[in-house]
């Protein structure tokens, strides 16, 4: 979908099972609608409901099942493109169907989600300890800033989602990020080298691409997806408040130290 992110819908219909398996490739699903379903890594599941971030980290087993009654449907990302250009795309399939079970539902969630971690563990420097990030809890942390906090003029409010344990990104290398933007919001001209790929949880409005005789505008609504490539020029016009999931390459273009950004016509 974009020049170093790989992104797609995947439905899972009751009943179905994934057999268990772990690629190079760090890959997240986004759920867009339906319940029931859940995925699994190292042998924990994680039932998921729409608005939430599941990660499956590189080189970590995992699988997914539908227990519940109605499809499932998800946005795949994955840095597919970019480990395929260094040559270092791996697969490898679990010998039997199912990993073995681990802990419990939520367990990784509590144990680093507090901000506490248990004694005696360290960091991992590539994986985040917490795979799956509620919506629920994310939107509730964003309604209570919005209160407390005053809206960047090109963002909004826009959080990114981290690991607890470091600080930093949530995937090594995808930033992941969820942000508001209130009814009747018009976002200032922005453009970075990151591409960006988007898909709104609530709310509606338009997204400005380019500029001058290039400029093109697209109408979007909850369970869109849509993608504004590296440097392009680009706003939003929101119709009704918006709360908006978006993942980029900024990470990577970071840690090169190719990363920049222009704020309105600075």
């Amino acid at each position: 979908m974009t020049e170093s992110l790989f992104a797609g819908l995947q439905l899972i219909m009751p009943g179905e099972v994934a057999p268990a398996h772990r690629h190079s490739p760090a890959a997240l699903r986004f759920i867009i609608e339906g319940s029931g379903a859940y995925t699994a890594v190292n042998g924990e599941k994680t039932y998921m409901e729409p608005g939430d971030f599941v990660i499956t980290p590189s080189w970590c087993w995992h699988d997914h099942g539908h227990e519940g009654k109605e499809p499932v449907v998800w946005l795949d990302g994955l840095d597919i493109p970019l480990v395929r250009v260094i040559g270092s795309i791996f697969v490898e399939h679990y010998p039997e169907e199912r990993f073995p079970e681990g802990p419990p539902p939520g367990d990784s969630l509590e144990r680093y989600g507090n901000n506490m971690r248990p004694v005696g563990v360290l960091p991992d420097d590539l994986n985040s300890p917490i795979f799956s990030y509620p919506y629920e809890r994310s939107r509730e942390t964003l309604e209570k800033l919005r209160n407390s906090s005053d809206l960047d003029p090109y963002h909004g409010l826009k959080l990114e989602y981290i690991d607890p344990t470091t600080g930093g990104p949530a995937i090594s290398t995808i930033s992941t990020f969820l942000q508001l933007m209130p009814k009747g919001f018009k976002s200032e001209k922005y453009q970075s080298t990151e591409s960006l790929i988007y898909s709104p949880v609530e709310g509606s409005g338009k997204v400005i691409i380019g500029q001058g005789d290039n400029e093109q505008v697209f109408d979007w609504k909850a369970q869109d997806i849509f993608v504004i490539p590296c440097w392009h020029p680009h706003r939003f016009e929101i119709k009704e408040e918006a709360i908006i999931f978006n993942f980029s390459d900024k990470i990577v273009q970071t840690k090169l130290g190719l990363w920049r950004e222009r704020r309105g016509n600075a």
